[in-house]
């Protein structure tokens, strides 16, 4: 009988919920959680194709939904205490539609507690069962059981290996990620037997060509040159990509794995290629032999540098030379090159440089692209030894902008040859920046860093404001906050803009051993050139779609590979003693202490309140003290020591020098 009541009342609480929720305006889309706990949901672009404002999600609505979740928000009046009303609507999450995902990978803490490595995760899941042989500080899989009460509770499925050990920290990204493992042996001996398609090409062997590549690279899917030009004044360079579709036609079965991955992805110490390994060494451009090519020859005008007219063929190409970016650029800056080097390489290479400089000139005054170059700090391991060597800085030097300009151009001349010919391809698009996200960034550095960004959705304005900012450590951190304050870039089976770029027909060409889109194209003008039937839009859409998805997650696994790797990289520093002294900049004040940005480690980190007692930080005459919590404000520097790394929470720990 009391089980009955029970039912009774609550089919009553299910028909009154329902009949207030027909009162209130609902909507349904996909939930992202941050890790500060907010969320927002993305809801799907309306028939007209223009997408709506994401419904901004305060922590104490998200409930039971988790980060990944397809949801149905109910939409709350308008107040002034959400503080993203000014991004859009904010709204409360009534039904959890069906979950992104049933499991997960964490490290296993004390007190039978899991730490999710995805920080979009809930912090803790209680584990109920059986440990299946998992210790404390292990990874574990787990599956996600149910939320009582708001405390999640899981079941181990799996032990993974030890955290901290640089093989299981890898493997357990790769698990949390979803990638795809490395080929088998008898995948590379398979690939091997691959016969290329034959199709009708250009001999370009007696052109001398070069690769420039970083000095470790073991992959060259591209080459260029350089010739005179059949018109006075200008000169013909050729950017020359291996022809990857005459190995990996279209449904074959590495096709379909290639599909499945997107992309090679380069975690710290271990990569995971798009392609088997051996496949790629044999049909890479190496130096020394005849190789199959696809070619786009660009004519430039020396004096302008602008590209007067292309045209792509394949080709037989013979690379002459291997170089390395270190030597170019050492050649660029003193003129002194390698001994082996000859007169006409040297010729080639001073002539390459000066019209690749005034192609860059041509483009930065007709496109006014984005010059938005942020140093990136990678972590330097050997999987094999379980070392980690050291941290990497490494921002784009005139010897990469020159392949880079050379690359563009190739892509942008693909692009519109897509167009020209009614080619189904696959575009990289970069929308222009939402206005109300724009509008917080550049209140929040006038605030903060007392600068003006003007209208950062006009590129002119926006380089005059990158020009126009402070060559010190606080440089990179407003070009991080600006960068997470512009939309990701992505894939799409129709031309647009790419905002970026200052481009509106804008493909990817140049690299098909490493990404699927490039691969896509080339299959596409390969039936194209052969009279075969090429991929229809519709399936194309399908396909951009599931690349752009690819490419997110990849770049997420890399990320957190490569900070959980620093902090390891880090901890091992503290234990060895030493100089461990930090110039930060302030880049939030919470109540709980400092969030500071360490551009030398490419890290945040945090500074608790209770530190604060004292420190020091920098100014215009020097070394000053400063006291209390108050006082701080984003911007400022701030010298720090480290005091400990929070493995459980993914966190460093700083202190003020001073203490």
């Amino acid at each position: 009988m009391r089980k009955e009541k029970k039912k009774r009342l609550r089919r009553i609480v299910e028909r009154a919920r329902r009949r207030h929720e027909q009162r209130v305006e609902t909507v349904s889309g996909k939930l992202t959680v941050t890790p500060g706990g907010f969320g927002f949901v993305e809801l799907p672009s309306s028939g007209d194709g223009k997408k709506p404002d994401d419904v901004f999600i305060p922590p104490q609505f998200i409930g039971e939904a988790m980060d990944g979740d397809d949801v149905r928000v109910a939409l709350l009046p308008p107040r002034g205490d959400y503080p993203a009303d000014r991004r859009g609507p904010a709204g409360k999450i009534v039904e959890v539609i069906s979950r992104g995902r049933e499991e997960f990978v964490g490290e296993l803490l004390a007190g039978n507690r899991v730490r999710p490595l995805d920080r979009h995760m809930p912090e803790d899941v209680e584990i109920s069962g059986s440990r299946c042989g998992a210790k404390r500080g292990d990874w574990v899989r787990v599956k996600l059981l149910r939320n009582e009460g708001g405390v999640w509770r899981g079941a181990i499925r799996k032990a993974m290996g030890r955290a901290g050990v640089i093989a299981a920290d890898l493997d357990a990204v790769m698990a949390e990620y979803d990638l795809a493992p490395r080929y088998s042996e008898s995948d590379n001996e398979e690939a091997l037997k691959i016969v290329p398609r034959e199709i009708g090409r250009e001999d370009c062997t007696g052109a001398l060509t070069i690769t420039i590549d970083p000095v470790d690279a073991k992959d060259f899917d591209d080459a260029v040159s350089i010739s005179p030009g059949t018109k006075r004044g200008t000169v013909i360079i050729g950017v020359h990509i291996s022809d990857v579709a005459a190995y990996i036609a279209p449904k074959s079965k590495f096709d379909k794995q290639a599909e499945k991955r997107g992309f090679s992805c380069y975690l710290p110490g271990r990569t995971l290629p798009m392609l088997p390994a051996a496949l790629t060494a044999q049909i890479s451009l190496r130096a020394g032999q005849v190789s199959n090519a696809h070619t786009v020859f660009l004519t430039v005008e020396k004096k302008s540098g602008r590209v007067l007219s292309f045209r792509r063929v394949h080709s037989r190409i013979l690379v002459d030379h291997r170089l390395n970016y270190e030597e170019v650029q050492e050649f660029i800056d003193t003129g002194r090159a390698p001994a082996d080097w000859s007169e006409a390489l040297r010729a080639s290479l001073k002539e390459l440089v000066e019209v690749t400089r005034r192609m860059r000139e041509w483009r930065r005054a007709a496109e006014e692209f984005i010059d938005l170059a942020l140093p990136e700090v990678r972590v330097l391991c050997n999987e094999d030894e379980n070392r980690i060597l050291g941290l990497s800085s490494k921002i784009a030097r005139e010897s990469e902008n020159l392949v880079e300009e050379c690359m563009l151009a190739a892509n942008s001349a693909v692009g519109a040859e897509l167009g020209e010919k009614g080619i189904a391809g696959l575009y990289r698009v970069h929308p222009a920046p939402d206005p109300e996200k724009i509008s917080e960034f550049s209140e929040m550095v006038e605030d903060s860093f007392g600068i003006t960004p003007g209208d950062l959705a006009d590129r002119k304005a926006c380089n005059a404001f990158l020009k126009s900012l402070p060559d010190d450590p606080r440089r990179p951190v407003i070009l991080s906050l600006l960068l997470r304050s512009l939309p990701r870039a992505y894939y799409l089976e129709k031309p647009a803009l790419h905002f970026g770029l200052g481009k509106g027909r804008y493909s990817h060409f140049t690299s098909p051993i490493r990404r699927y889109p490039d691969l896509i194209v080339h299959q596409q003008l390969w039936n194209f050139d052969t009279k075969v039937r090429t991929r229809s839009v519709s399936t194309l859409a399908r396909v951009a779609e599931n690349c752009s998805a690819l490419e997110e997650n990849n770049d997420a696994a890399y990320f957190a590979a490569n900070d959980r790797l620093k902090l390891r990289f880090l901890q091992e520093k503290l234990e060895a003693g030493g100089e461990n002294l930090y110039e930060a900049v302030i880049a939030k004040v919470v109540s709980g202490g400092l969030q500071v940005d360490i551009s030398e480690l490419g890290l945040y980190g945090f500074v608790p309140r209770e530190q604060l007692g004292g420190d020091l930080r920098r100014t215009e005459h020097g070394l000053a003290a400063r006291r209390g919590h108050s006082g701080y404000k984003p911007g400022d520097y701030i010298y720090i020591r480290l005091a400990r790394i929070d493995f459980a929470r993914g966190s460093a720990v700083f202190v003020p020098a001073g203490r």
